[in-house]
């Protein structure tokens, strides 16, 4: 009878880890939400009939722990840097130009993959074969935050890697970020029930990631889209940085739909232009574009300089602030009795 169960338990499991992997990593989902409920729901009730059957990485096992205390450090086993700037077509060239004269190619004959650049929290995701098993803020680069229960939480993330012959370790790299409608859907709740709200959705997910109770992690519409990989044994990679995102995808591991190969300067440069002209209409924040060599032998040869890549620089959209004038400022009490202002 409990083999009967186990084998019921664990069909359910991989049902529904296939239609999350269809829903969040593909955007194809391939049956409705009440009908992904259902089997959710049956799942959870026949794990509380038969607890010993839990197991950490069941898609009902998101939530539950109790709230912490504090964060504990991570000390990065690579550096996660950071990426020099570029805010004009010439310091583009000159950083293409820098790579050429290293490299003694032509212009023409580079290949870079090109990423929007999201305005969220950059994170490392650990996976020891197949299991989510730690997660960390980027934090100085060199040590960060223990944000792993929050991690769990994130719909998108995978808790096992869709894959039946995980890497040893898998370390994922990624930005966490909130889309502008859940956004704005957490701001208004929180002016209903007398909150503080977000200036923008990049502090919403750095303020959700960083939250002491897992519980409220939860309730963030949180998303992650992975940039690369750091640490990976037991596994032979794709020989471009391409590549690898696409390997990413295929064992659930979400990535953005915007990424491109463009062979040559000019062609980068209109992935750039093309970027800022829908960057107002993809639903999330973007402050630019990240433009990394695709060749990962090359990208070895190149190395590094301080806490940058020579092999990727992130060219900057002008800025959007602009200053404005405060003419009248309005006070809510909310159900609770505090008291909000309103512009």
């Amino acid at each position: 009878m409990t083999s009967n169960i186990s084998q019921q338990i664990e069909k359910l499991r991989e049902t529904l880890r296939y239609h999350e992997y269809q829903y969040h990593v593909l955007d194809n989902p391939q049956i409705p939400d009440a009908e992904y409920d259902r089997l959710f729901h049956q799942l959870k009730s026949l794990e509380q009939q038969h607890p010993t059957l839990v197991t950490p990485d069941s898609p009902t096992q998101r939530v539950g722990a109790k709230p912490l205390s504090g964060f504990a450090q991570i000390i990065h086993e690579l550096p996660m840097l950071s990426l020099d700037n570029a805010f004009s077509d010439e310091e583009f060239y000159a950083f293409v130009k820098r790579i050429q004269d290293r490299l003694s190619v032509l212009p023409e004959s580079l290949t870079f993959c090109c990423e929007p650049k999201l305005d969220g929290l950059a994170v490392s995701i650990l996976y020891v074969n197949g299991y989510l098993t730690q997660a960390a803020t980027r934090g100085d680069g060199s040590t960060g935050e223990d944000i792993t229960l929050n991690i769990r939480t994130v719909r998108n993330i995978p808790l096992q890697l869709l894959t039946e012959n995980p890497p040893a370790r898998l370390e994922v790299r990624g930005e966490v970020f909130m889309p502008q409608a859940g956004f704005e859907k957490l701001n208004e709740y929180s002016l209903e029930h007398g909150e503080k709200t977000f200036a923008n959705p990049r502090n919403a997910a750095a303020g959700s990631l960083r939250q002491l109770d897992p519980q409220v992690t939860s309730r963030r519409p949180l998303m992650l889209n992975a940039y690369s990989i750091g640490i990976a044994e037991g596994v032979a990679l794709p020989s471009t940085h391409y590549e690898r995102l696409q390997w990413l995808k295929s064992v659930g591991i979400p990535v953005n739909n915007e990424i491109r190969l463009c062979d040559g300067v000019e062609s980068v440069l209109a992935f750039y232009r093309m970027m800022a002209e829908k960057r107002s209409s993809l639903g999330y924040d973007i402050d630019g574009t990240v433009l990394k060599l695709n060749d990962i032998a090359l990208q070895r040869e190149l190395g590094f300089i301080s806490k940058a890549p020579r092999w990727a620089i992130a060219y900057k959209f002008p800025a959007q602030e602009e200053l404005t004038v405060l003419n009248d400022v309005e006070f809510q009490v909310g159900r609770t009795g505090a008291i909000t202002p309103v512009a």
